[in-house]
């Protein structure tokens, strides 16, 4: 009797957690520590805004934890969460440079007057409103990140753009489930079926990395420090943007999205959205409780 490949069995995997993705994908086509306190958490409840989250991202200059969803943006250290802005499904969603810098992608909602998809969105005041940038109703981004030389996003297709407007395709041959990139640097991660794909020029060309964990969720709390979380939850760390990892940990439940910021003490605080709420770790990805006992 045969046994299947290891390949054979990560790539089993990952598609089991990812295929919905890629369903949808295909319908959809047309730094330094901080020097404050961290974040807090919400005050009462861990409870969700909404059971479809697409993207986390804290903000460390107005302690905030805002959560990308298909009913808009929310504060949800806010009791209970305090919606910005419109109601937009928020497909992609990925932080600039600055804290009140974001870019976006997805389909307008009922009372939008955006076209349909979006296209790439910006925000220069976290998320309160938004301006068109490029491929309006050409481009649903589920996968979007930015990086130092510019943004790397997929909509069916990978491609890359420096100013949010002149857009180049990549010749890459996988299907992203996510990206991840810091501002601070042009490495940029892309998890796939096969595993980890790795960029070191902005997302222009590509590796395999073989040595990676099969991770669904990738998020960087640094310009150098990766997290990455399997679809069992398993939570892994690299310090050195992705080339070698270590496991420090596991979440309970099913994860939607995640998020990281660099802590005081070396170890990075990460979120995860999950089926059950909003939960963190202050121990580098040990252990995780309800976001409200933080």
């Amino acid at each position: 009797m045969s046994f299947p490949s290891s390949s054979h069995i990560r790539a089993a995997v990952f598609t089991a957690a990812t295929a919905g993705l890629v369903l949808t994908l295909t319908a959809c086509v047309p730094e330094s520590a901080p020097a404050r306190p961290m974040p807090s958490s919400p005050s009462n409840s861990n409870a969700l805004p909404s059971s479809h989250v697409h993207g986390l991202s804290v903000n460390r200059e107005t302690d905030q934890v805002l959560m990308a969803t298909h009913e808009g943006l929310f504060d949800v250290t806010r009791e209970p969460a305090a919606k910005i802005g419109d109601t937009n499904d928020l497909m992609g969603f990925t932080a600039g440079a600055d804290q009140d810098l974001f870019y976006a992608s997805g389909h307008p909602g009922a009372a939008s007057d955006l076209p349909n998809p979006m296209g790439l969105i910006r925000s220069t005041d976290g998320g309160k409103t938004w301006e068109q940038l490029s491929r309006q109703g050409e481009s649903d981004f589920h996968a979007l990140t930015s990086a130092k030389s510019g943004i790397v996003a997929f909509d069916g297709t990978l491609r890359r753009t420096p100013d949010g407007k002149t857009w180049s395709v990549v010749a890459a041959r996988f299907v992203p489930a996510a990206l991840a990139a810091h501002p601070d640097s042009d490495t940029v991660l892309a998890t796939t079926r096969e595993g980890v794909q790795r960029s070191t020029d902005g997302g222009d060309t590509w590796a395999l990395n073989p040595a990676a964990p099969v991770i669904q969720f990738v998020t960087f709390a640094s310009a150098s420090e990766a997290i990455g979380v399997e679809p069992n939850g398993s939570v892994h760390s690299s310090a050195d943007g992705g080339q070698t990892w270590s496991r420090t940990g596991r979440i309970e439940g099913q994860v939607h999205a995640i998020a990281a910021v660099e802590g005081s003490d070396g170890k990075p605080w990460i979120w995860a959205a999950t089926v059950d709420g909003l939960v963190v770790s202050t121990d580098g990805g040990a252990t995780f409780r309800p976001s409200d006992a933080a």
